[in-house]
């Protein structure tokens, strides 16, 4: 990595979207906890919550645009 460079560092620091990653973990059946050491959960679990999250927030932004074409 060059100089100066970080990485794993938060874009968005937002409490709702923590607890929106928690719900999606438990929806899917993985136990996720807040400050919860997760080191052994293999990477396609926890790539499965992110996945799934992406999933709901496209579904939800084009229900919301199904909605706002409806009423103009």
């Amino acid at each position: 990595m060059a100089a100066g460079q970080r990485s794993n560092r938060k874009l968005i620091n937002s409490p709702g979207l923590e607890q929106f990653k928690y719900e999606t973990a438990r929806e899917l059946g993985i136990n996720y906890q807040p400050g919860m050491y997760m080191g052994d959960v293999p990477s396609r679990q926890n790539g499965s919550i992110g996945g799934n999250m992406v999933k709901k927030m496209i579904a939800s932004y084009e229900q919301s645009l199904a909605s706002n074409t409806t009423t103009r």
